[in-house]
């Protein structure tokens, strides 16, 4: 029998890619997203329009709940008792998080509290949340790896994933919660959000205007093909997180725990140079950038690397997609999409 998989962010970037290949593997899905206008609310109903579309549609529903609202969740759970649930529904941006910073306390702290809450009392079996690797914050030392302290965030966004880590512990240790954490790595391709690197890039170069080139152009990024990130998260969704039987509270693994809950790092294992990756972006839409070079703002870092060997041990997951095919891929989406 199908699973029935609660999806937050349902009309995201990652959330809706990952409800198509849900609802491919047979899965009930259900999709929660507020449809703020963050960035344009068109996009997110282009995107479910996407999944409309196929052939799956039959076991797909849509419903548009904020997650600060938990009585309406409370409602939703209630009648549909769901399996599984995966979180990625946030208030993203690093950013975005020093000008507003109540919108991140509220669907980052609230909101996950109240998914937290209901989770438990509706006998979810296993609850896939979004982290960040934003909770890395200035380390220097890369690869990051999960066992690396993460106790000085540089944001307001990473401090709630930070957190969110945190609570999600708390309900594993508390109430038997299994919950797996996913620091994402920098996602891009298709359906990409406008607030991001590639977007803002592909719509400035095609404008003939100029980008912005943060830290001159000295950053490295473990830029990850959207493909790879769903099957990630998909094939978490299929393994709950389990107690570390060999775990040492004299000694403590930070991505591990004595209680159902894990950490996993999920991203290309590649980075690559800001530089590179506007050079490839700049011969897949056949125009050069004129670049604005800035200093490094703050909130920012200057690099990332992901080791995801932990997340290949667990479910045998491993990114596939050249950096130069995603960029081409993206490349043909956008001029596409925005008819330009």
């Amino acid at each position: 029998m199908s699973r029935c998989v609660v999806v937050t962010g349902a009309a995201g970037f990652i959330g809706s890619a990952l409800v198509q290949r849900l609802l491919a593997s047979g899965d009930r899905v259900i999709g929660i997203d507020n449809l703020n206008d963050y960035y344009d609310p068109a996009l997110k109903r282009a995107r479910l329009a996407q999944i409309e579309a196929t052939s799956f549609k039959a076991s797909w529903t849509f419903h548009q709940i904020t997650l600060e609202d938990g009585a309406a969740l409370e409602e939703l759970f209630r009648a549909e008792k769901p399996e599984v649930v995966v979180n990625l529904a946030a208030q993203a941006g690093v950013r975005y998080s020093l000008e507003n910073p109540g919108a991140y306390i509220q669907a980052n702290l609230v909101g996950f509290g109240h998914i937290l809450e209901v989770c438990r009392h509706h006998g979810v079996q296993h609850l896939v949340y979004a982290s960040s690797s934003s909770v890395y914050g200035g380390n220097r030392n890369l690869p990051f790896y999960e066992q690396q302290p993460v106790n000085h965030p540089v944001s307001l966004y990473a401090a709630t994933k930070k957190a969110n880590e945190l609570m999600a512990h708390t309900y594993s240790h508390l109430y038997g919660l299994p919950a797996t954490g996913l620091r994402f790595f920098t996602v891009y391709g298709p359906w990409g959000r406008p607030d991001m690197a590639p977007m803002l890039f592909a719509r400035a170069i095609l404008a003939g205007e100029p980008i912005k080139v943060f830290n001159y152009g000295k950053m490295q990024r473990d830029f990850t093909y959207i493909d790879d990130i769903v099957e990630g998260v998909f094939r978490c969704c299929d393994k709950p997180a389990t107690a570390n039987s060999d775990f040492d509270p004299r000694n403590p693994d930070p991505a591990t725990a004595a209680v159902p809950h894990r950490l996993f790092n999920i991203g290309n294992s590649q980075p690559i140079e800001l530089m590179r990756f506007i050079e490839l972006l700049e011969q897949s839409l056949g125009v050069e950038a004129v670049k604005d070079f800035q200093s490094m703002q703050p909130g920012d870092v200057v690099a990332t690397a992901a080791d995801t060997s932990a997340l290949e041990a667990w479910v045998g997951f491993r990114p596939s997609t050249p950096i130069e095919d995603g960029v081409e891929w993206f490349a043909k989406w956008y001029r596409s999409f925005y008819r330009v």
